[in-house]
């Protein structure tokens, strides 16, 4: 048994918990609003998860300092804006035999790095000998982790014991997880998807099929690859659950963030509004920035994600983006 902290009781931070509790794993997980705290503890409900019930063994806390107390495993789901703040306020709390785990999906401002590179940063800066960071991803909704259904995922880490124990610890009859150790490759994948996601559901806002819907997610699939092999990941990793499994349900399905809040836009609502009506952080959103600063850095053509960022953060009509990258020159594909 482990005794795990949890950071983080957004949809995916209280369902990991709960999957870990049942598990038979002794579990805290911590979030800074109390009203939401308060609800799981007494009631074993998240207003965001209509019809699910948490085990009662969970332990929900607001009390941040106290809960890292003989924790063997330090689990991080924080929006990725918030992400640095909560691993910077963790760190003079760990030691170097905690394995410290990512749920987050995203790249940091600025630096653009990935999470685990945030953690590892934090580690530096701390002066904490710790090569136990760990990765969670793919095509994994909270929705139906939270119901039992069967589901895969993805535990990476440049320290291969490492991924294979979080992949013990996390592992039951509904939930399968495999090993990676290109976990840079394993975030890139997770950001990237969330681009299509937002493409796929601007096109679905608009009013098309899934013919078209089909091509995007094949072609953001090129562009991901594209981004992947400018920054030395594994093609493999691309072509796995982190990649395009977690993309092709990202960017379908009506439980997700981003296909939704895509539809929102293709509908013709602007993205703060958007965003306000989905009333849950949308990664793909925070992400396009600085895909596109990827994408001038290294110099790669990206027109889905160059397409998305002018839809959402230049107002530009989504039609009239369509029929651009519909009618781009030809290519071979």
């Amino acid at each position: 048994m482990a005794n795990v902290l949890v950071l983080g009781a957004g949809t995916w931070g209280a369902v990991i918990a709960n999957l870990l509790t049942k598990n038979g794993h002794n579990v805290t997980c911590w979030a800074r609003n109390e009203n939401l705290i308060n609800s799981l503890s007494k009631m074993h409900i998240h207003n965001k998860l209509p019809g699910i019930v948490f085990d009662a063994r969970n332990n929900f806390t607001t009390d941040f300092d106290n809960s890292f107390i003989d924790k063997d495993v330090i689990v991080y789901a924080i929006p990725s804006n918030a992400f640095r703040e909560v691993a910077s306020r963790s760190m003079r709390y760990i030691n170097e035999n905690q394995y410290l785990i990512s749920l987050t999906k995203g790249m940091e401002d600025k630096t653009l790095f990935t999470m685990s590179e945030v953690l590892e940063d934090e580690l530096k800066i701390n002066n904490i000998n710790n090569d136990k960071v760990v990765v969670l991803s793919g095509p994994t909704h909270a929705e139906e982790v939270g119901k039992d259904f069967p589901s895969m995922i993805v535990s990476a880490s440049k320290n291969i014991d490492a991924a294979k124990y979080v992949q013990d610890i996390f592992m039951n009859e509904n939930f399968r997880v495999y090993t990676n150790t290109d976990i840079k490759g394993v975030e890139i994948c997770a950001a990237f998807k969330n681009i299509i996601a937002l493409a796929s559901g601007i096109l679905a806002g608009l009013g098309f099929g899934d013919n078209i819907k089909a091509a995007v997610i094949t072609r953001g699939l090129t562009e991901m690859i594209r981004v992947g092999d400018a920054i030395g990941c594994n093609k493999d990793t691309f072509y796995g659950l982190a990649g395009v499994g977690d993309m092709i349900v990202t960017a379908t399905s009506t439980n997700s963030r981003n296909y939704n809040c895509g539809r929102l836009l293709g509908e013709g609502m602007k993205a703060k509004d958007a965003l306000e009506k989905i009333g849950m952080v949308v990664e793909g959103i925070n992400f396009v920035p600085k895909a596109i600063e990827i994408r001038d850095k290294y110099n790669l053509d990206l027109p889905i994600t160059t397409g998305v960022y002018e839809i959402v953060f230049n107002n530009k009509n989504a039609k009239d983006i369509t029929s651009l990258l519909m009618t781009r020159s030809k290519k071979a594909e």
